[in-house]
């Protein structure tokens, strides 16, 4: 393990940069390269798992982003894109056998008697599930921290959030341990920990990955479900190997993504949120940037404006109140013993805000149902539209801590949270890429590009272009 430390001017806090990079089975193959060594018979799926485990216990020490561990690797050959690469499942989706803890400390989780229909799918590529990864109660959080119980913490940075929700791996394929890992998204949960960990992460079109168990029973389905990885091309083949096993026959074929596309995009930029949240320096810094470095590569940048209800943000928030009072309400379907008193202050102020305001809930879902059409509206004359992930760079630890009081809580979340939901309320997909550069204190910035239904291969196809031509900053590089 490596890792590099510098004092904290404010707090006098040791700040610790970590990872796991080594010269083993591994290496710093991605999840493609690995597959094609196991190929090729230099290194065995035993090896790769073993390594990996080993490198998962050190990261671990250090980030706490593992939720449980199985005790023999699950290998699950018979081929696919990447056979014998391992991995990891966030743990609000079934691996039966595991418990599935959600993240919450409400009840005690039984082992799941099967797969979810996702982690079949996951499963069909090939992978070696060495475990389940943290993630913040019930998914609620943009950052994976915890009432009681250490939070996970950002590679680049132990003293930073590694986002959420899907923190836990987000931090141990930053930090090396292992290639590629579940995450799925239901308000921006791959996109977000992505930007934050210097990750690519694409959050998929509603019904290009089989429907999420937990998604597909909501009014609206917002959850979907996906991989973060350090490399476009491991997404691009997640998602290609992930068609051999479900294909929507309502959206357009994908196949395998394997280089930038010939053809020049007009892309709209929003630097901005249309909730009125301004994007700090360093991110609106790297969201010009990358459109500077678009225009070098032929494409043509114009400002746009998403001129979605401006009740948006307060009808999105009502609707996770919904989430969080229905779980309230059902929470003994995961155990005889769940105590909706017992979840924590965001779920219960999630909770409160929705049985303040139930009244409302037809006229909330008609809205955000009408939002597809000021998202269809700003893409006229447009491919794709270039956005900041985030308003703002990842904060330290403790600013989105449930333990901070609901109201100003959730203040800080929607300060923070300010571009992904609308493509999870729409459908459409969305991609998280790291800026060229990180910001003056070390840490990634990400950037995102959305597009229409169906439009994985274009934002595939670019961000392949921006990578070969910028690169990604690697967190061995200092």
């Amino acid at each position: 393990m490596t890792t590099s430390e510098e004092q904290s001017q404010d707090r006098g806090q040791v700040r610790t940069r970590v990872h796991v990079f080594r010269d083993d089975a591994l290496g710093d193959l991605d999840a493609v390269g690995l597959a094609a060594a196991i190929r090729r018979g230099e290194v065995s799926p035993a090896e790769a798992a073993r390594d990996a485990a080993a490198r998962v216990r050190d990261a671990d020490a250090l980030l706490d982003a593992v939720q449980v561990r199985l005790d023999e690797p699950a290998h699950h050959g018979g081929g696919g894109a990447f056979a014998g690469v391992p991995t990891f499942v966030k743990d609000n989706t079934d691996y039966a056998g595991l418990p599935t803890g959600h993240g919450s400390a409400a009840f005690v989780p039984r082992p799941a008697r099967r797969h979810a229909p996702f982690t079949r799918q996951l499963l069909s590529t090939g992978v070696t599930v060495l475990g389940k990864t943290r993630l913040p109660e019930f998914g609620f959080s943009p950052s994976t921290e915890f009432e009681e119980g250490p939070p996970v913490r950002n590679p680049w940075n132990t003293a930073h959030s590694a986002g959420g929700s899907s923190g836990g791996s987000a931090a141990l394929v930053a930090a090396g341990a292992v290639p590629v890992a579940h995450a799925n998204d239901g308000g921006g949960s791959i996109r977000i920990p992505a930007a934050a960990c210097g990750l690519v992460g694409l959050k998929p079109t509603r019904g290009r990955v089989v429907p999420n168990a937990q998604g597909r029973q909501l009014p609206i389905d917002v959850v979907v479900d996906g991989v973060v990885s350090r490399t476009v091309r491991d997404s691009a083949a997640f998602l290609a190997a992930a068609e051999l096993h479900h294909r929507n026959p309502k959206l357009p074929a994908l196949g395998l993504v394997e280089r930038p596309g010939e053809r020049r995009l007009r892309i709209g930029l929003l630097v901005d949120s249309p909730n009125g949240v301004r994007t700090d320096e360093a991110t609106r810094a790297a969201v010009t940037d990358t459109a500077r470095r678009l225009e070098r590569l032929g494409h043509t940048v114009t400002p746009v404006e998403l001129n979605i209800d401006p009740r948006f943000t307060e009808d999105f928030l009502n609707y996770w109140g919904l989430l969080s009072f229905l779980i309230g309400a059902t929470g003994r379907t995961m155990g005889a013993e769940f105590d909706r008193h017992r979840m924590d202050g965001l779920s219960r102020g999630l909770r409160a805000t929705y049985a303040a305001n139930w009244r409302r809930t037809p006229g909330v879902l008609r809205r955000l149902k009408r939002t597809r059409e000021a998202y269809a509206a700003a893409f006229r004359g447009l491919d794709l539209i270039l956005s900041p992930v985030l308003a703002h760079t990842t904060p330290p630890l403790g600013h989105l801590s449930p333990s901070v009081p609901y109201a100003t809580l959730i203040e800080r979340i929607l300060a923070y949270v300010a571009f992904t939901p609308v493509n999870n309320v729409v459908g459409t997909p969305s991609i998280s890429i790291p800026a060229a550069s990180t910001t003056a204190d070390g840490l990634p910035v990400g950037v995102m590009f959305s597009g229409r239904p169906g439009a994985e291969r274009t934002l595939l196809e670019l961000a392949f272009e921006l990578e070969a031509e910028q690169g990604f900053p690697g967190i061995t590089d200092a």
